[in-house]
Formats: C-alpha cells, structure tokens, sequence
C-alpha cells in the first residue's frame, strides 16, 4: 500500500505544477513584469501549438524507448530536477519590460520548455498506471488515491500562490513550488515499477502506430466522448468568476468557496464512485457521473442566491469525482484491448493521443466564449451587465455543458468495452502475459 501511496503522490505535483501555472504565468508577466499583452498572447498562441503536439511525439517515442531501466522510469528520473528548475526559472526572468524583445523570448522558450518537460515527465508517470495495475478493483483502488491528491494539489495551486508571492515574492514561490514538484516526483519512483515482458515487445513504425491507434472503436469512442467532458470542466471553470460576480453580486472570495465546495466534495466522493465502479463496470459508472453533472448543472439556469450555488456546486463535485475517477480505468481498457490486438503494451501513445484530442476542448470553449460576450455586448468597464449577457452567462455555465454532457453520454452508449467483453479481455491478457514471461525466462 506504501508503494501505492507513493506513486499516487506524483498527481500532486502533476495539478500542482500545471494549475499554478495556467492560473497565474499570464497575470505574472503581463500585469507584475510588463510583458506586452500582445507579445503575450502571441507566446501563448505559439505555445497552444506546441501543446498539442508534444503529447502524441512524446507517447511514440516514449513506446519504443528500451533502457535496461524500462521506457518509463529514466524518463521520470532524469527529468524530475530539470522539471521543477524550469518551473523555478518561469517565475525568476532575467529581464524587464526595457528590455521587451528579450523578456518575449525568454516567456516563450520557458513556458515551452516547461510544457516539454512536464509532458515527458507526467505523461511516462501516467502510463504506468494501466501497466503497474490491471485489474479494476485495483484500478479503482489506486486512482482513487492518485485523483484525490490531484484534487489536492489542484486546491494547493490555485490557493498557495496568492498567499506566498503577496509576502516573499514571486521568486520564492517559484523556488517553493519547484522544490516540492522536483521531490515529489522522485519520491514516486519508490511507487514505480516497469514489467520486464513489456520492454521486449518490438515497437511499431509511426505509421503504423498511428494506423493502429486510430483504427481502435474503442479509443475513438472514449476519446470523443472526453472531448465533450473536457470542453465542460474548462467551461464551467472559465465562467464560474463571472457567475459569482455579475449573477450573484459577490466577489473573488465566493468564486474560491464555489469551487473549494466543489473540489472538496469531489476528493470524498471519489472513494464512493471507487466501489461504484467495481460493482457496475467502468463504462455503466461512467455513464452514471455524466449524468449526475449533467442534472446538477441544470439549477445554475436559474439560481442567484449563493448558498443555492454552493449546495449545487457540491452535486456538480459528487458528479466531477465519478468522471475523473473513471475516465484513466476506460482508457486503461481500451490500452489492454489493443495489447490484444497489437501484441505491444503502448500506453504513451493512447495518452498522448488523447491529451492532443482533448486540447480541441479549449478551442470550442474560447469559441463559445468569445462568440456569447460580443452577441451580449460584454463590457468590462460596467458591473451592471445588460440582461442578455447575464442569460449567456447561464447559457455558459450549464446550458451548453449540459448538451455537451447528452452527446458524452450518448457516444458512450457505442463504448463497446463493458461487461462479458471485459471479464474474457482480462482472461486473454493474463495468457498473453504468462507467454511473455515464459519467453524471456527461456532467453
């Protein structure tokens, strides 16, 4: 259980990084250190790109890998120092806004470099979670103790920063915050393991790994259907501030209490989807959270007291939980189906695949945004908005996440991994298993 525990913990420097980061690197340059706004946007711009195609090269290569250490472990050792050095230098530029063409470059190499290390680093960690644990049960077990740290540290990066930089300063967050992503990320090596029958199998071409990988009913149903999720949780996320601001006429500290409610409910009902999931199946309970979060959406229609909010955001946590307990079993399902398939274990690439997938999310996001605040007339200057951009704001916030959550939910109607299909997928890998073990014994 200690080793479980200890690679669980690497979820904490997972949300820990990657959330004080998205929340506070554009206020840091832009608002503290100058940077141009425009300079700015076009770093981020060029940065979305890079974003998104990390992921899927660093999965193909991650899966043809062969150390004597395994393809995963060097890649999570030797990166953990440079990881939070990164992240420490982020928050510690050399330069000003005199010096605007320099203070431009070094935003842009860092916050990619940033971006590089952290996907080598936590995508190779993520991807021993369906090799180290095959069963559900123990899936269940395990991610239920990985998202709850990952809640944690979510709640510690988004709450932390304020806290530190307001009285050390931005460099001393930085340097307490790389620290601890750097040791964390060690410490999970002590969780970590890598079976020796998956380093031998010989790695696909990129072409066919891709072939392969796109041609899976099951990843290209799984995959769709969390298109539709995430472009929820970064709605829901993004217009939450202005709910509380122009709905509820509250200020920052009641954005923080909606969703710490929410977060908080999210972290216990974790260990109630993690029996839920073993005695219904990965895809029944999957289905089951959508569309619990889709009915706990549906008050924010019309509700404008705060504690309607926060009773409705604890539902929107309950049904949160389930998703994101599920959602690694589903796709640890569908990497187990393909070793059936392919004969290779290759995690790295199903993982990459879907982070690229899933950035779309935020383009329909910033769509539905950006098309709502100009057809409402958003201004940033009143605090009393006109009433149409106040029904946008609900339109946001629950009308189109709960569409979005039927189509999730009818896309996973067609998952075809549940059931019988499971219980025999589990029976053929564990001969397959046994086949490769026996083979390397012999060599």
């Amino acid at each position: 259980m200690i080793k479980k525990i200890a690679y669980s913990l690497g979820a904490v420097a997972t949300a820990l990084s990657y959330q004080s980061f998205s929340a506070y690197i554009i206020f840091f340059y832009v608002d503290t250190i100058k940077l141009n706004a425009s300079l700015a946007a076009l770093a981020m711009s060029v940065f979305g790109v890079w974003n998104a195609v990390n992921d899927p090269i660093a999965g193909f290569i991650s899966d043809r890998w062969r150390t004597p250490w395994g393809r995963r472990i060097p890649y999570i050792a030797l990166g953990a120092v440079p990881l939070g050095l990164v992240y420490y230098l982020l928050w510690t530029p050399p330069f000003t806004s005199s010096n605007m063409g320099q203070l431009f470059a070094y935003f842009l190499v860092f916050i990619c470099l940033f971006d590089g290390l952290y996907t080598v680093v936590i995508l190779n960690w993520a991807s021993l979670f369906p090799e180290m644990f095959t069963g559900i049960e123990e899936r269940a077990q395990v991610n239920t103790l990985r998202q709850s740290f990952g809640m944690l540290g979510l709640i510690l990066g988004v709450a932390l920063p304020p806290v530190i930089y307001s009285v050390y300063g931005w460099s001393a967050m930085g340097t307490v915050f790389g620290i601890i992503i750097s040791v964390i990320v060690l410490i999970t090596l002590f969780g970590s393991a890598e079976k020796r029958e998956f380093t031998r199998d010989e790695p696909l071409k990129l072409k066919e790994a891709m072939v392969k990988t796109f041609s899976s009913r099951s990843f290209l149903m799984f995959a769709a259907a969390n298109l539709f999720i995430q472009y929820v949780f970064t709605m829901v996320l993004a217009i939450v501030p202005f709910y509380a601001k122009y709905i509820l006429n509250a200020g920052p500290h009641f954005t923080s209490a909606i969703l710490l409610t929410t977060f908080i409910t999210a972290i216990v009902m974790m260990f109630v989807w993690r029996y839920v999931a073993v005695a219904l199946g990965a895809k029944a309970g999957y289905m089951w959270a959508i569309a619990i979060l889709a009915f706990s959406l549906l008050p924010f229609l019309f509700i404008s007291s705060l504690r309607s909010a926060l009773i409705s955001a604890s539902l929107v946590g309950a049904g949160l939980a389930g998703i994101i307990l599920i959602s690694d079993i589903l796709i640890s399902d569908v990497i187990d189906e393909d070793e059936l398939s392919s004969g290779r274990r290759r995690e790295g690439i199903f993982f990459g695949f879907n982070a690229f997938i899933t950035r779309f999310a935020i383009a329909l996001e910033a769509a539905s945004i950006g098309i709502m605040f100009t057809v409402s007339r958003y201004s940033p200057y009143v605090f009393h908005q006109t009433a149409s951009f106040l029904s946008g704001l609900r339109l946001l916030l629950a009308g189109l996440p709960v569409i979005a959550l039927i189509i999730a939910f009818s896309i996973m109607h067609y998952y075809p991994l549940s059931g019988i299909r499971v219980r025999e997928m589990r029976r053929e890998l564990a001969d397959l298993h046994r086949l490769k073990d026996e083979k390397i014994r012999r060599e």
